[in-house]
């Protein structure tokens, strides 16, 4: 695939999001209130270890990128994010066990507010691709990871699973707190992406379009396939 501007692989990348994350079965049945209160727990206890590996990522992202202050500050931002940016009670992994403890409360979790159930094989790999793409990513691959493969369309996608969340179906016998998917979509990840964009801009030539297209088309498809193999094994 040509490419011609950084506009042309930003709706390259957001047709891959709508047709295979929004339009799939997983996020379709969950906007239409489809799934059970089991389904809706599996969900979230696969989600929680994706969630607290994701400053890992971050981590091994902000290794790959160039050693200058741009770069790395515009992923370390996000890490700052994870950690509350200070405040412990706004720490990511306190907000998603406020979270886990409505849409799963019959399973303990431990004082780092890791639950006491099986991580599936699909959650392992969605973490382990994306580390294992930045162990050997070019500091502009890792780049259009995370900002392409990751934060682009987080907002979008965290807010609609909130929503989802919210539907009446879910919350008849105990609400379901969702500040954790809509503190994301409101506020974290369209920054996150702006700072990530304000490098990644910067390149211009085809083949350096076509290096951000490849490396945000294969996260995208990663986190793609986690969603669905977790709808799969419902």
């Amino acid at each position: 695939m040509k490419f011609e501007s950084y506009e042309h692989v930003e709706a390259a990348i957001w047709n891959i999001v709508e047709e295979e994350i929004i339009g799939a079965p997983f996020m379709q049945t969950l906007l239409a209130g489809e799934w059970s209160k089991h389904q809706v727990a599996e969900f979230a206890l696969q989600y929680s270890y994706y969630s607290r590996n994701f400053p890992r990522v971050l981590g091994a992202a902000i290794a790959a990128v160039e050693p200058e202050d741009d770069w790395w500050i515009s992923i370390a931002d996000n890490l700052w994010d994870e950690a509350g940016r200070g405040k412990p009670q706004a720490y990511h992994s306190r907000l998603y066990h406020s979270f886990l403890i409505t849409a799963a409360p019959d399973v303990p979790t431990n004082e780092k507010y890791i639950p006491d159930y099986p991580v599936s094989p699909a959650a392992r790999e969605a973490v382990d691709s994306f580390i294992s793409f930045l162990r050997t990513a070019t500091p502009l691959e890792a780049m259009a990871a995370i900002g392409f493969g990751s934060e682009m369309f987080a907002g979008k996608v965290m807010g609609l699973i909130g929503q989802g969340l919210k539907h009446e179906n879910y919350n008849k016998e105990m609400p379901l707190n969702v500040t954790f998917w809509t503190v994301h979509a409101d506020t974290h990840e369209p920054r996150h992406y702006e700072l990530c964009k304000n490098v990644l801009t910067r390149f211009t030539t085809a083949d350096d379009l076509e290096s951000m297209y490849r490396a945000g088309a294969y996260i995208t498809r990663s986190e793609a396939r986690f969603y669905n193999k977790i709808f799969k094994n419902f």
